[in-house]
């Protein structure tokens, strides 16, 4: 940690102001990256208003059984998260459409589009189909994002 600090003494935080409030949110997962238990990790960034001001990286809850379970997880979680931000957004006067989500797993997100049952799904856990709900009640924008995209961002 003091090795950490010393390195970033000359970091800091810059903040800007965009011409349209958004909320956007980035995750993506780590499929079975715990040696010992074989969970997934995910992670998130938080952006409002185009600045960073939340972020989040741990141990999933439950072991995925595959890389589009990991990513799906990844998503609900962090659809849930954006939910609730945008409720705390809205009581500060401050209202937008859609989160927007990004997520780099074409697999994740059709399944958070498309509601009808695939045989080689059926082990998802039902908790985690609350993101099928909110990108059909039109709350939530799943779209995907590649490193390029990210990088060219910045």
């Amino acid at each position: 940690i003091l090795r950490y600090m010393r390195g970033s003494q000359d970091l800091n935080l810059v903040f800007t102001k965009e011409k349209e409030f958004r909320i956007t949110r980035y995750c993506d997962s780590d499929y079975a990256a715990d040696l010992d238990r074989r969970r997934s990790v995910s992670g998130y960034v938080f952006i409002v208003g185009g600045n960073t001001v939340s972020w989040k990286a741990n141990l999933q809850s439950v072991t995925a059984l595959s890389t589009t379970e990991a990513e799906f997880m990844a998503l609900t979680e962090v659809a849930k998260e954006a939910l609730w931000i945008k409720g705390l957004m809205k009581d500060l006067g401050l209202e937008q459409d859609k989160v927007t989500l990004w997520c780099d797993s074409q697999s994740a997100i059709c399944l958070s589009k498309n509601s009808t049952h695939h045989e080689r799904t059926k082990h998802i856990d039902v908790r985690y189909n609350f993101i099928r709900d909110v990108v059909e009640a039109g709350d939530v924008d799943v779209l995907r994002y590649t490193l390029q995209e990210i990088l060219r961002m910045l």
